[in-house]
């Protein structure tokens, strides 16, 4: 009864379903423990990779057990076949492989543990989103819709204890999570890579011609992936070996998949010598697929083609040419040799001009436009219109389009995708697929017009095939500014022990052919003159990769401005992008920031900074341990470069020995720093007297922050101290979460009601709400310089709102007051807006917690709002660590 199911299709392909088999063989065995294996196993993979051939043969594996004692039963429900069959019972639904299973449940004959169900194309079953979980049966003789039945035993409502095994395409996967509890899932990953070069070797007798086919596949990672399917990898290699005996080179047809499959296509139907091709087989075929695409199917029967008003015969030469073909599975019906060829056709439908008679002429309702193939609603319902809108861009090409023309004597219009471009639906794709659907068209023309408008690209490389994809599209964007870039493991396989079991051959092919395509993607930086800021985040590159993107920073056409490195291995990259930047005049902005930073970048660093053609303005290095031991050079360095404004070392190891370090370079009078960030150097307030004799010498440094380094009250009074001095010129002041409280807001009272610069002031995050009296104290005072005070986070509660409300109405300086993160209750809120609505205050933007949809905030609100239109209340509250004015770096980047 099983044999029909088990076809040998080469054995590179037995070989590969063995292995994978053999790893499902401890829980898919019926004489394994119920304790020992899970009960749901789904197998997921792309079209064609091999699923159902695998999952038939568990289940000759399963019945075909001759040490078993009792019966073990295995039934095959084909999903496809449900979408056509009726009201019925469950035992009818299973009875069509087995007559007596209407006579008698499995589980009379069998123990329940022994059944295994196989639901093989999850994928295609045709049911509404999420309908499958609110009509459940538990009886076997219950009559019910197939699928209904079918997602009763998913629910494991009619044979709990039976083993699952599904089958499903992993778009479809997050709608079988839904039915499931607790499934095994199983990557089938089709042919291995060796498997894959054995297959396309078979296919040549000529070996010449075998290891050109492979070196083409291989160096185009579309090509290679889809060979993992065995059905594809004998398309695409009857394709290279017709290209290749008629003296052709086939390099161009390997370019995309959108080429191969129109010479796939064309070499199937080439007329013979003097005849003319005929459109209508065309038309015919591309209607069935476009409808079949929409109907989200792959099988069709004869209701399928008379709904659509079609024949047999209207497509009897393609079934001729084994491009559509019987299902094997359902008798009667008719599938494509592979899903790809249905995707590709159903492009194909819509290039074809309407003359009113052929396909377009007869466009269903269940057909939609063009312009729905990019619609995000309409793709998570239906994932394989992502593919028909790469072939319907790859199909723009002028060449491509001609060759179909030819071929099958049909009138095609390339400007289809021009008009998708135009489209919003297009620009809020992601810009990975917008990318791929514009280098399978290899216009460059259209790849420019749609690029143009372009400045920014956040690019996260995960495949060979993102690298492919970003470095055409890349090259052909003349105003692009700016590059995110996040590359993930395994894309260089040099220094990645990931894939163990492939030759060191093999290893080095497949790194060599990365790192063709990244230096494609790093020449973007010296071709491009706009291009002037780079971020590398979070990135695991390899040596070569560091080396080819260094070589094109360091060309004299990279014009780049500001480089963030952060986070990225191996941990030698550091130095040599340090290396990289030395005599690069049109840097002015550096981050390197991460985990790991060597005695070595920071000496490369050194002479970047010293090099007379440095321009750096603004360097960030965090977190960095080292930073002491290398004082001495760093030091010469900053007194040496005269460009350097902005220095900001977060989150490293200084100390209170390094900031000692620090202060002696910052009273050097070749120091030219005017903003320093020293934000969580684990300071003590024992380093703020050097901090404070340095603020009085140095007569540059404008913006100091010391935010989440423990300080407390005496290193606050020491600071004080320095700034209190007219000779200090600093204006802006962080110390947010410094451990400060009421004692430390008596010094800084006094502190503004002196004759200081200081103009911007954060507190944000200290226990600071018994100190806040002397605080509004000093900004009723009319010398008080003060323009920004932060206190999100001080615990202030409405008891302090009267004192607040009493200064608002006062000051005559304060532009920005940040009272965020803190509890005023409904009373305190309406003591401080009360106050806003007297119009002699210049405050132009406070924060404060509070809920405006309440009818009578609203009104307040609207008072506030008519008596002081130049003030903004922001009420969000969003912020939950730190307060809005630390970041006084953000705006260099």
């Amino acid at each position: 009864m099983m044999e029909k199911f088990w076809r040998k299709d080469g054995d590179g392909v037995h070989q590969t379903i063995t292995q994978g088999s053999q790893k499902l063989a401890l829980f898919l065995n019926p004489e394994t423990p119920t304790q020992l294996r899970p009960l749901t196993v789904v197998l997921h993979g792309p079209a064609g990779i091999g699923k159902t051939t695998l999952a038939k043969k568990v289940m000759l594996d399963w019945t075909r057990d001759s040490l078993a004692k009792t019966l073990s039963p295995a039934f095959y429900l084909s999903c496809k076949e449900l979408n056509r069959k009726g009201t019925c019972t469950f035992a009818e639904l299973i009875s069509k492989n087995t007559p007596d299973a209407q006579e008698a449940r499995p589980e009379a004959r069998a123990p329940a543990q022994k059944l295994l169900f196989v639901v093989d194309g999850f994928d295609e079953l045709r049911v509404p989103s999420g309908s499958l979980i609110h009509d459940i049966c538990s009886d076997w003789n219950m009559r019910k819709p197939a699928p209904v039945l079918l997602g009763s035993l998913l629910k494991r409502q009619l044979s709990p204890q039976a083993t699952l095994l599904v089958t499903t395409r992993p778009e479809a996967l997050p709608e079988l999570r839904r039915l499931l509890d607790q499934p095994l899932l199983v990557e089938v990953e089709g042919l291995s890579e060796p498997d894959r070069k054995a297959s396309i070797l078979k296919h040549f007798e000529d070996e010449g011609q075998a290891l050109r086919a492979l070196a083409l596949m291989q160096s185009h990672p579309g090509l290679w992936r889809l060979g993992a399917a065995p059905a594809v990898c004998g398309l695409l290699c009857a394709c290279l070996k017709l290209q290749l005996e008629h003296g052709e080179d086939p390099a161009t047809t390997c370019r995309t998949a959108t080429a191969l499959l129109l010479h796939f296509l064309c070499g199937q139907f080439t007329p013979a010598s003097g005849g003319r091709p005929c459109p209508a087989p065309l038309q015919a075929a591309c209607l069935l697929a476009a409808g079949g695409m929409w109907a989200r199917t792959s099988v069709f029967d004869a209701e399928d083609l008379a709904a659509l008003g079609l024949t047999e015969a209207a497509l009897r030469p393609f079934l001729d040419a084994e491009v559509l073909q019987k299902d094997v599975d359902s008798v009667g019906c008719y599938s494509f040799v592979h899903l790809s060829i249905q995707q590709f056709l159903t492009a194909v439908f819509y290039i074809l001009e309407d003359d009113g008679e052929g396909a377009r002429g007869r466009l269903g309702g269940d057909i939609r436009d063009a312009r729905e193939l990019l619609s995000k609603e309409e793709r998570l319902k239906n994932p394989g219109l992502a593919h028909v809108a790469r072939f319907l861009f790859g199909l723009a090409n002028e060449r491509m389009a001609g060759e179909l023309e030819t071929t099958f004597g049909c009138r095609v219009t390339t400007g289809v995708a021009q008009e998708l471009l135009k489209s919003e639906p297009f620009w809020t794709m992601d810009l990975s697929e917008v990318m791929r659907c514009l280098h399978e068209s290899q216009e460059e023309l259209l790849v420019r017009d749609a690029m143009d408008h372009v400045t920014e690209v956040s690019l996260r490389v995960k495949t060979r095939m993102d690298l492919l994809h970003s470095s055409f599209c890349l090259r052909h964007c003349q105003n692009l500014q700016k590059i995110l870039l996040q590359v993930e493991k395994g894309i260089f396989l040099e220094s990645d022990t990931a894939l163990e079991s492939d030759t060191p051959v093999e290893r080095s092919q497949q790194d060599h052919h990365a790192l063709c395509l990244w230096t494609d993607l790093c020449s973007v930086f010296r071709s491009n003159k706009n291009l002037s800021f780079l971020d590398v985040g979070q990135s695991f590159l390899s040596h070569s990769s560091v080396r080819i993107l260094c070589e094109q920073i360091t060309h004299v056409t990279c014009h780049l401005q500001k480089v963030v490195i952060k986070n990225v291995s191996p941990a030698d990259a550091y130095g040599d992008f340090c290396l990289a930047f030395v005599g690069k005049k049109t840097l002015t902005h550096l981050t390197l920031e991460g985990s790991v930073h060597s005695d070595k970048m920071l000496l490369l660093l050194c002479e970047t900074l010293k090099h007379s053609q440095c321009n750096l303005q603004y360097l960030r290095l965090g977190p960095c341990s080292n930073i002491p031991q290398q004082w001495d050079d760093f030091s010469l360095a900053l007194k040496i470069n005269q460009s350097l404004k902005y220095l900001d070392l977060s989150a490293s190891e200084l100390l209170d020995a390094g900031v000692k370090l620090l202060c002696a370079t910052l009273r050097h009078p070749k120091c030219f720093l005017q903003r320093l960030s020293l934000e969580n150097c684990h300071l003590t307030g024992a380093c703020c007297k050097e901090l404070s004799s340095a603020l009085i010498v140095n007569q540059s440094l404008t913006h100091l922050c010391l935010a989440k380094n423990n300080l407390g009250d005496s290193g606050v009074k020491l600071l004080c101290e320095g700034l209190s001095y007219s000779e200090c010129q600093l204006q802006t002041l962080v110390l947010w979460c410094c451990n400060i409280t009421r004692r430390g807001c008596k010094h800084i009272s006094k502190l503004l009601q002196g004759d200081s610069s200081l103009t911007h002031l954060d507190l944000g995050f200290n226990p600071i709400a018994t100190g806040l009296w002397f605080l509004c104290e000093a900004l009723k005072k009319p010398n008080c310089n003060l323009k920004y005070l932060g206190l999100c986070g001080c615990s202030i509660t409405s008891l302090y709102s009267r004192d607040l409300a009493s200064t608002l109405t006062s000051n005559q300086r304060l532009e920005t007051l940040d009272l965020g993160q803190n509890i005023f209750g409904k009373n305190g809120i309406i003591v401080l807006l009360e106050a806003l609505k007297q119009n002699n205050s210049p405050l132009k933007t406070l924060r404060l917690k509070m809920d405006g949809s309440s009818v009578e905030m609203q009104m307040l609100l609207e008072e506030v709002k008519d008596s002081n239109p130049t003030l903004t209340i922001d009420c969000e509250d969003s912020r939950t660590t730190r307060s809005s004015y630390c970041d006084f770096f953000s705006s260099m980047l």
